[in-house]
């Protein structure tokens, strides 16, 4: 067995299609209001489908916050290493320390070549690998006097200067699966990045022990090196094999992964919305739980054993209340009574209330886990909406003109600053639509099924997101007049506020209804 006592951290793995470029951005965005610690995307530059990967790392950057992101993984001979690591430390700097750095040693031979890269015979790619790893390093490492000096067989940097640093001690992570290349993970990276779907039964073992060794002839401690892993499979509601059942077979498989092959970090491949919901609210609680349980109180106090601690590492803004055994002790959010439209969608005395909690019911924190990640991604559309409000003002006042955009966009004009905020809101009003259909069509059935006496709140909830629905239409209504012509301001700022309004006292409402039964009746 290998528990190496990483912290457990979950991600996704999306495809940075182009042929609707807002949906790789928004799926980025849902991921980070879910709670996911990590967002990737595929590295193909050859692939006309595909959005360039580091061109979207870097506008996925600025559409959010907290969540890390990276390639999965870059592809090396279509990247020059000095080139990239200071892409890198630049984006990491850029978003306050987000950026990671999956490497591979490269595929699809006759698709570089044709881009203009060189092919390379497995071990020329180890060699080469190896050599820009040493570059990247060299780079980033601003506190050692002179220039980078790498004379390698493929990489010949001679002198080049150091820096920038990047923000944080950004991960290098290797995609490897051959004896060489893992050998290369265990002396020189920060973490093993396959794809389960590639590996042979045994091979996390086999992978882990030529790593483990690697690693201590090279002086570190198989510890040094984390442990990731791309995953992909289907909810289904019974088993049918692997990653093929409902989220408490995905929970158990996980964990065991987690504590029989050390792997610390899981990474979803989907695009659907559903199955990443699916994964942040009841596959990854879950996991951290059986995983704490398991682990030995005398592990690692610099790494997460319990929940807290793991909580502890989370980015800020995304850090859970703490979630006591026993009492009820999620908190929701208030309603602060603030408006800022004179407008009325709904009478919001005329709201029902569902039945009192029983004092005397006990919850563990297992049950509340689902209700708290309620408020999350709650917590993450008034995060958005703020942001909203503040962009509005400051192109209202002029703030943003075209010098403060480019940091954005290559040139801007006041009406690309325009169609910059059209597309911002645009992408947040999706993310809030799918938010509302995944409760109507999965967690509201469950709890109407579970306790009837919710049917009456539940009942108004639907009518509310249907209500917030026309409230976005007409906020995509505004954003045609506002980029259209000069005069859309104004209109633009009321029906932004009439969403703030509606959608605010919604999420205080139905916080305030349904945290308790979701912890008392579970998510489906």
């Amino acid at each position: 067995m290998s528990d190496y006592g990483h912290r457990l951290t979950f991600g996704s793995f999306l495809t940075p299609t182009n042929a609707d470029p807002a949906q790789a951005v928004g799926l980025a965005v849902l991921a980070e209001q879910l709670g996911f610690d990590l967002v990737t995307f595929q590295d193909h530059p050859y692939q006309p489908a595909f959005l360039d990967t580091w061109t979207l790392l870097s506008f996925v950057a600025a559409r959010t916050s907290s969540v890390h992101l990276a390639a999965n993984v870059t592809n090396l001979p279509l990247r020059p290493p000095a080139v990239l690591a200071r892409s890198v430390a630049s984006l990491d700097l850029l978003s306050g320390g987000r950026a990671e750095l999956g490497l591979g040693a490269g595929a699809f031979w006759e698709a570089i070549e044709a881009m203009g890269g060189r092919r390379l015979s497995p071990g020329e790619g180890v060699r080469a690998l190896a050599e820009a790893v040493d570059v990247i390093r060299q780079i980033w490492d601003v506190d050692t006097r002179g220039g980078v000096r790498v004379d390698g067989e493929f990489h010949r940097v001679l002198g080049a200067k150091r820096g920038p640093a990047p923000a944080h001690d950004v991960g290098i992570w290797l995609g490897a699966y051959k004896p060489r290349m893992l050998a290369l993970t265990g002396r020189r990276a920060d973490g093993w990045l396959p794809s389960l779907g590639y590996l042979q039964p045994g091979d996390l073992a086999k992978g882990n022990a030529i790593i483990d060794d690697a690693a201590q002839q090279a002086g570190r401690s198989p510890a040094d090196v984390r442990r990731l892993l791309n995953i992909t499979g289907r909810f289904t509601p019974t088993g049918r094999g692997p990653l093929h059942g409902p989220a408490e077979q995905w929970a158990e498989e996980l964990a065991d992964l987690a504590l029989t092959d050390g792997i610390s970090t899981f990474i979803l491949g989907s695009d659907d919305p559903e199955d990443l919901r699916r994964f942040a609210a009841e596959v990854a609680p879950a996991v951290r739980e059986y995983v704490a349980a398991e682990r030995s109180p005398a592990a690692s106090p610099t790494e997460g054993t319990t929940e807290a601690t793991a909580e502890a590492g989370r980015p800020e803004g995304h850090r859970r209340p703490a979630v006591a055994a026993g009492s009820f002790s999620v908190v929701p959010t208030p309603d602060n009574g603030t408006r800022r439209s004179d407008t009325r969608v709904w009478d919001e005395s005329a709201r029902p209330s569902g039945p009192a909690p029983d004092p005397q019911r006990t919850y563990t924190a297992h049950d509340q886990a689902g209700a708290q990640h309620l408020v999350d991604v709650h917590d993450g559309l008034r995060a958005e909406l703020a942001q909203i409000h503040n962009l509005v003002e400051q192109v209202a006042a002029g703030l943003i003109d075209a010098g403060a955009a480019r940091s954005h966009i290559n040139t801007m004009t006041m009406r690309q600053n325009k169609w910059t905020l059209g597309t911002y809101c645009e992408s947040y009003c999706r993310v809030v639509t799918t938010h509302h259909t995944l409760e109507d069509r999965g967690l509201f059935p469950h709890l109407r099924h579970g306790d009837a006496r919710l049917a009456p709140v539940l009942e108004r909830l639907e009518q509310e997101h249907h209500a917030i629905h026309d409230v976005l239409e007409g906020v995509d209504r505004a954003l045609v007049a506002f980029v259209a012509g000069p005069d859309g301001m104004a209109g633009l700022r009321a029906a932004v506020d009439l969403l703030s309004d509606t959608l605010l006292s919604h999420l205080a409402y139905e916080e305030r209804e349904l945290v308790e039964p979701i912890a008392r009746l579970g998510v489906r």
